[in-house]
């Protein structure tokens, strides 16, 4: 990818267990987690962040590289 990606993963404080709406129906073991979503993304070089608000953070320091 020539240009940056950046996500941000809901649902990183949810208890874990504990199914939260629909994308709760599709956690199987560690796959479909938050964290495991995360660390797929960054493995592929994506910038992920922690809070929404974070994103214009990344966008904006990335540019000045």
């Amino acid at each position: 990818v020539s240009k940056p990606v950046y996500a941000y993963i809901a649902g990183r404080t949810a208890p874990p267990g504990k199914r939260m709406g629909h994308a709760g129906a599709i956690i199987s073991g560690s796959r479909g987690t938050a964290a495991s979503k995360v660390a797929a993304f960054e493995k592929a070089g994506v910038r992920v962040a922690k809070f929404p608000h974070e994103i214009a953070h990344l966008v904006k320091n990335d540019s000045r590289r």
